[in-house]
């Protein structure tokens, strides 16, 4: 499949560098910096997250150039393509679009027949457990690339700190980039993959950003499958869409977002005012499950107890069997003893 250094398109939901998209910039510097990849990146031009898989069916979309620099991505945007100016690293392209909107573009009109594998991510917070996956944006954009017939890994990053420490972002970086490499260097099989060569469609990775990754052993790696759980209320009630009524800070930035920000309240009795609805998730049983009750072999256990997760998934919202999709290219899976991959730090 192509050559050892695949040519990638980074997307994500989380959109160009900044608060809400604190990982992207520098793990595409370290793919083309460390790996030696050739990398593109097209992301949305705000914040997606909690958008699935979604197209824009009616609205046109448009796009800026976008010349990020040293040290964090900032940049300046040009509605054409120019040369990178003192200072700016690379091109970007940013879309009024959806993640997977981002990732077709991307395949099919800005760079047809020049990507090998598609990453999305990583994902300011994780995306574990079919509640989160099903929304994501990030996975959602890996499964946009994984129907247009590209492999495809969905990259997430667990946040358990609040803030994330800046220290745990390098060696995530580097743990992400040894997951990747191996995944593209022994893509798994499934006999029914959607690109119709026997292989998974698509992956999708969490790393939880712990104290761990800067221990001399580092976070290990596991097969995973994915957790089946519910939500409850995603929305509150809200008093009214004037201008002086109080709306609360509730952030964008999907399932990890700082639990101590934001409206807890659910329920507002409305009588005699307007229907008005603001997102406002009660995240606390998703993000901090019972822990008794978890299967040991779900990528919710897994991050819970400090190993990053690998789970194969198929491009229809599921997973192979255990038996063909936990298992690098010529290994038979074993699920007789903890599937922990070896993967050396």
């Amino acid at each position: 499949m192509s050559s050892n250094r695949p040519r990638v398109l980074l997307t994500n939901d989380d959109g160009p560098p900044g608060h809400e998209s604190p990982y992207i910039f520098a793990l595409s510097v370290f793919l083309q910096e460390e790996l030696g990849w050739h990398v593109r990146v097209v992301v949305p031009s705000s914040q997606k997250s909690w958008i699935g898989k979604a197209f824009q069916i009616k609205e046109i979309v448009k796009g800026r150039y976008y010349y990020p620099t040293k040290p964090d991505g900032a940049g300046e945007t040009s509605e054409i393509s120019r040369p990178l100016r003192e200072g700016e690293v690379a091109e970007w392209i940013l879309l009024d679009g959806t993640p997977a909107t981002c990732a077709n573009v991307a395949i099919h009109n800005l760079y047809p027949g020049e990507i090998d594998l598609v990453i999305s991510g990583p994902n300011f917070g994780r995306n574990t457990s079919s509640a989160f996956a099903l929304s994501s944006g990030t996975i959602g954009a890996a499964m946009s690339a994984a129907l247009a017939r590209k492999r495809a890994i969905a990259l997430s990053y667990g946040t358990f700190l609040y803030p994330t420490p800046t220290e745990l972002h390098g060696p995530a970086h580097r743990l992400a980039a040894l997951i990747i490499t191996r995944l593209w260097n022994n893509w798994g099989t499934d006999p029914i993959g959607i690109r119709g060569d026997g292989e998974v469609d698509l992956y999708n990775v969490n790393i939880p950003m712990v104290q761990k990754l800067l221990s001399d052993d580092g976070v290990s790696v596991t097969w995973s499958t994915m957790w089946r759980n519910s939500y409850g209320r995603l929305f509150a009630r809200h008093l009214g869409d004037k201008e002086n009524t109080p709306v609360s800070d509730v952030s964008a930035g999907g399932p990890d977002a700082d639990p101590t920000k934001g409206d807890g309240g659910g329920n507002i009795r409305a009588t005699g005012q307007a229907l008005v609805f603001k997102f406002s998730p009660d995240m606390q049983p998703l993000i901090r499950p019972n822990m008794d009750t978890l299967p040991e072999d779900t990528d919710t256990w897994a991050v819970h107890n400090d190993f990053a997760s690998v789970t194969p998934l198929r491009a229809a919202f599921a997973e192979p069997p255990a038996e063909i999709g936990m298992a690098f290219q010529g290994e038979t899976a074993d699920r007789s003893q903890a599937p922990v991959l070896q993967i050396s730090l």
